[in-house]
C-alpha cells in the first residue's frame, strides 16, 4: 500500500481578457477496490461555483463558469489516495467466449470499436493478427501486444500532441504515454479484445522517500477485458501497481482530457500543466 498526494495544477491564458469560459474538468480520482481517496478538492481562479456529476464511463466530472475578464484561468486539483492494487495475472478465457461477451453489452461493443484517435494502421493490424495467430488465448496475446508496441514507439516529448492519431505515432515510431496507449487500443481492438483508455497519474520514481516530492505529468495506460478488467502500462512495461493512481477511462484521450472548455472574447490562448506527486506512506 502507498499514500500518494497529487497536486495537479493546469488552465489557459490569454492574450486579451476573455469575458467568459464555461469549462469542465475531469481530475478528481475515484473510489475503486484498488484506491482510496482520502481527500480530493478542486480550486479554480478566478473563483467559481462548481457543478459536479458522474460521466458516462464512470469519471468525476466538475462543471463550472466564469463570467468576469481574466487573462489566466488556473485550475488545480489536490487529492490524497491510498493505492492498495491486487497483483494478479491477466484473467483468461476463450476467444470463442470473448467473442461472445463482447456483444453483451453497449459498453463492450464501444471498447471494441475504433475512434478517430485509436483507428490503426494496416502495419499495426497485421502485427496484432500475427501475435494472436501465435498464442492460445486473448490475455497471452494482449501482453504480447503490449510488448510490440513498447519496442516499436520510442517515448519522446514534444512530437506530437493532444489531435495525434494513432497511425500518425506509428509511423513516426515516437510519441508520449498517449500515442503508446492508443496504439496499443488499436491493435487490441483490431482482433476484438475490448480494451479502454485510462487517464491518472504514475509516481515515476519507485524508491521515493516518504515525503519526497516528484515532479510529474498526466500519465495513460489501458485496460483490457480477457475475463475481467485487467490494467497495464504499457509505455513502461509495468502492471498497475501502487504507484499509478486512476483518475478517468474512456474510449480514448477525448473522453478523458483533465481541462476543456469554450471561451468568449479572447483572441490566443496557451496552455500550462505541472504535477506533483508526494509519496506520504
Amino acid at each position: 500500500m502507498s499514500r500518494l498526494r497529487i497536486v495537479h495544477r493546469t488552465g489557459f491564458s490569454y492574450e486579451l481578457p476573455a469575458t467568459a469560459s464555461y469549462n469542465e474538468a475531469r481530475m478528481l480520482p475515484v473510489n475503486s477496490n484498488e484506491q482510496f481517496v482520502l481527500q480530493a478538492n478542486l480550486q479554480i481562479h478566478p473563483a467559481a461555483a462548481q457543478h459536479g456529476y458522474v460521466d458516462y464511463w464512470g469519471t468525476q466530472v466538475s462543471t463550472f463558469e466564469v463570467l468576469t475578464p481574466h487573462t489566466e484561468l488556473s485550475v488545480t486539483a489536490t487529492s490524497v489516495v491510498e493505492v492498495r492494487p491486487s497483483l494478479r495475472e491477466a484473467p483468461d478465457m476463450s476467444w470463442d467466449d470473448l467473442a461472445m461477451v463482447r456483444s453483451s453489452t453497449t459498453k463492450f461493443v464501444e471498447f471494441t470499436e475504433q475512434t478517430r484517435l485509436t483507428q490503426p494502421p494496416a502495419g499495426v493490424v497485421d502485427l496484432a493478427r500475427e501475435l494472436a495467430d501465435k498464442h492460445d488465448n486473448p490475455a497471452a496475446t494482449a501482453m504480447a501486444i503490449a510488448a510490440a508496441v513498447y519496442d516499436n514507439i520510442e517515448y519522446t516529448k514534444g512530437v506530437t500532441g493532444v489531435q495525434t492519431t494513432a497511425a500518425h505515432a506509428w509511423e513516426n515510431k515516437k510519441g508520449v504515454c498517449q500515442d503508446i496507449a492508443h496504439v496499443t487500443l488499436g491493435a487490441l481492438r483490431s482482433v476484438g479484445i475490448p480494451a479502454r483508455y485510462v487517464s491518472g497519474y504514475l509516481q515515476s520514481k519507485a524508491d521515493a522517500e516518504i515525503g519526497e516530492t516528484i515532479v510529474g505529468e498526466s500519465h495513460a495506460w489501458v485496460e483490457w477485458f480477457t475475463g475481467d478488467w485487467f490494467g497495464y502500462d504499457p509505455t513502461n512495461m509495468l502492471h498497475i501497481g501502487e504507484r499509478h493512481v486512476l483518475i478517468a477511462r474512456g474510449r480514448d484521450y477525448k473522453d478523458v482530457s483533465p481541462l476543456r472548455g469554450v471561451y468568449a472574447g479572447a483572441s490566443a490562448s496557451g496552455v500550462f500543466v505541472k504535477v506533483e506527486i508526494t509519496r506520504e506512506a
